[in-house]
């Protein structure tokens, strides 16, 4: 290994982070709004599960082969998801200074550690401190008992001028702290903005560490702290599958990202057991997850070919997020997936004599665990789970979750149902979409909350002039031209609720939206044969006539109209007619002037809708890629879906989530919400969540494997 470099030339000291991001410099499409309004949209099933950071004590050598049974010992604060955890190796007296003094005055060695959060919907991370006997009993947890428990934010909105980012896998070096941010644009379509950055702690300097439009995930900082590893999907970037994100193993200064060099191809999530031993996972050929060691010569240049890369874990079993400890090299902590179990449990490889060691199964059974992590001195080993046993524990349900806003003047709220839309005075708000959700509506603040229609109902629209009417597309999503699906309008005001079916084919008619006189609907439906788009009477139906808007041997879908009447936006995937790959386009009403409005012709972008004033649109997008390794995560159909607005001539493009979920079918309200979160009318205790989908076991049927693949179609 080369020796280390020196500190070099630095970008100069600031008190603020990423005050140079263009992004967050230029002024925004929201910002020609002429009075505040909200933004609603909804991110798949990341409400109904809440991690925290657990611990377990490892073993000793002589046990390795015995199941554990100590008690778990909870590191973080119960509150929203907390991840990715860390234990800091060396801890310097300047970091210290940052904590409360009274926090330190105990005779019991806290444990610390670094982790992921979100709070309101934002990322950012902490440091915690627990004081514990060594044995998990009798502990003074001050994250959780303790009014002055140890709780510092290290990186996070108020450290970072306001921006939004994920924050991946984070380490923490000295004085120095090494992790992902997606806050600079990479410049190119569906290329990650996922770059690795280091935060000096006390000055606030914050620089890149890698190359500009070049994507790093997950990374991982040697025992000296000279080199940093990352998975690096290079210039290439993302290819746009759902499954396993393709990467290559990098390694690089830590101090200023020189010295980059590719030492194993097609590998993530990296760990490092000593100077010259990484460890990584990849999918193999024979369809197992397994981890795989890269062996550095100690002399001699770096690179793929003078690297020794070799299979570790066997075929039978996935195995992924692997965690190498420093101070016994002799074994290695893995999440695993057996056949037989629907979920991912940490055990303890010995690469030696190739033997597995149980950790959380016969504590947890039925609770998924992700990720581990192991202390310096390779006594502990950390994870996350859903707080709770048997994934079950009281959790942040919200109905409005506040989500920090890049912009004052917009308050971005996500909402735990799909399919949101504002009623026209903005003091209501109606949403559907997820079995046996049926079709609600509630007032702005969170009371009030009416069934409208109980069954399977997805795409909502207000009628702009008749009071309380509300359009929705009821039957399956997701379903074939064939299907039968029929837009049905019902009135929210009346004291006993029925429906009126306004299509009278059942051919997928769905997503139906109202012209802003009232009188017309517009929505997509199957009848040709194909997905396009007609418009009819908002009152009568198609039985009162049709006229065609689009036609086409492709799908036209996520239908709006503008306020002022002369335009409707919608998603459609004529590029590639029969692919998955959507982008947004505007016509007329009488079909003349149809224009692409934006995407990449391999991309996703869907359920666009207009603002308020008419200037500008919301809608979600895979234009930046995906933040963080998906295997990582819990099951998202597009892990790569964020929220995005634009003007209608292309400028102003601005991201407005940050994150490793699929956040979708936004809404744009004329009123601005309180920036609160506001709980679910009924309590649910529920913490739950699916492996991703697409880690099948090789000797699963295709019958399975193309049910899964349907499953995560991106448009209805």
């Amino acid at each position: 290994m080369k020796k280390p470099l020196g500190l070099g030339l630095r970008l100069g000291l600031s008190l603020c982070f990423f005050f140079a991001s263009p992004l967050f410099l230029r002024s925004s499409s929201a910002a020609d709004q002429t009075k505040p309004t909200t933004i609603l949209y909804n991110t798949n099933s990341r409400a109904d599960y809440n991690f925290d950071i657990y611990t377990l004590p490892i073993p000793p050598d002589s046990q390795l082969n015995a199941a554990a049974t100590a008690d778990e010992l909870l590191i973080t604060d119960g509150h929203s998801v907390n991840f990715n955890g860390h234990f800091p190796s060396r801890f310097s007296p300047s970091l210290l200074s940052l904590l409360p003094s009274e926090s330190l005055a105990s005779d019991l060695p806290p444990l610390h550690v670094v982790y992921v959060t979100e709070r309101n919907g934002t990322s950012s991370i902490y440091l915690d401190a627990v004081y514990y006997d060594g044995t998990g009993r009798g502990t003074r947890r001050s994250t959780l008992q303790v009014e002055n428990r140890i709780q510092v934010p290290l990186v996070g909105r108020q450290q970072s001028n306001g921006v939004i980012s994920m924050k991946d896998k984070p380490s923490l070096v000295g004085d120095s702290l090494i992790y992902v941010s997606t806050h600079e644009d990479s410049g190119v379509p569906r290329r990650s903005w996922a770059a690795v950055y280091s935060t000096h702690l006390r000055s606030g300097l914050t620089r890149r560490l890698s190359p500009r439009g070049v994507p790093d995930f997950s990374p991982a900082v040697s025992p000296s702290g000279v080199w940093t590893a990352v998975a690096s999907s290079g210039e290439d970037g993302w290819a746009g599958t759902l499954g396993e994100l393709r990467t290559d193993i990098y390694i690089f200064r830590t101090d200023d990202g020189s010295d980059r060099v590719k030492v194993a191809e097609h590998g993530g999530w990296p760990t490092w057991a000593d100077e010259s031993t990484l460890y990584f996972h990849r999918w193999g050929d024979d369809g197992w997850w397994s981890i795989y060691k890269a062996t550095l010569p100690n002399d001699g240049p770096i690179g793929v070919n003078s690297v020794v890369t070799q299979r570790v874990t066997p075929p039978g079993l996935h195995a992924f997020t692997p965690a190498a400890s420093v101070a016994n090299k002799s074994f290695i902590a893995v999440a695993t997936r057996r056949p037989g179990s629907n979920y991912r449990h940490v055990e303890l490889f010995d690469v030696v004599s190739k033997l597995f060691t149980e950790i959380t199964r016969p504590i947890s059974p039925k609770t998924h665990h992700l990720n581990p992590f192991i202390s310096p001195d390779s006594t502990r080993i950390g994870y996350h789970r859903c707080r709770g046993s048997k994934n079950r524990g009281q959790g942040d349900h919200l109905l409005f979750e506040y989500t920090q806003s890049p912009l004052a003047d917009i308050s971005l709220i996500r909402i735990y149902w799909p399919f949101p839309s504002f009623s026209p005075e903005g003091d209501r708000i109606t949403y559907a979409g997820l079995p046996g959700s049926g079709l609600h509506v509630v007032n702005l603040d969170g009371s009030g909350t009416r069934e409208l229609y109980s069954g399977l109902a997805f795409g909502t629209s207000w009628n702009p002039k008749i009071k309380g009417l509300i359009y929705t597309s009821v039957g399956p999503i997701f379903a074939p031209t064939s299907t039968e699906v029929d837009v049905i309008s019902v009135n929210a005001d009346d004291e006993e609720h029925s429906y009126k079916k306004l299509t009278t084919d059942g051919k997928n008619n769905a997503f139906p939206s109202a012209s802003p006189d009232g009188k017309w609907v517009v929505f997509r439906s199957g009848r040709s044969g194909y997905k396009n788009l007609y418009i009819m009477d908002a009152i009568e139906g198609d039985k009162a006539g049709l006229q065609r808007v689009t036609d086409g041997s492709w799908t036209d879908t996520h239908c709006s109209w503008s306020p002022d009447g002369d335009w409707i936006i919608f998603a459609s995937n004529r590029d590639k007619p029969g692919s998955d790959s959507y982008q947004l386009y505007m016509v007329h009403p009488n079909g003349t002037e149809l224009r692409k409005v934006f995407g990449d012709e391999n991309g996703v972008s869907a359920h666009p809708t207009f603002s308020p004033d008419g200037k500008s649109i919301v809608f979600t997008s895979d234009h930046a890629g995906v933040s963080a390794e998906p295997i990582s995560n819990a099951h998202q159909y597009q892990p790569s879906s964020e929220i995005f607005t634009m003007k209608l001539d292309g400028s102003g493009l601005t991201r407005w989530t940050h994150n490793s979920f699929d956040d979708g079918t936004p809404a744009w309200g004329p009123m601005f919400m309180t920036p609160v979160d506001v709980d679910l009318p009924t309590r649910v205790d529920q913490c739950f969540f699916d492996d991703c989908y697409w880690v099948t076991f090789p000797n699963q049927n295709m019958e399975a494997r193309s049910s899964v693949q349907r499953a995560n179609a991106p448009c209805g």
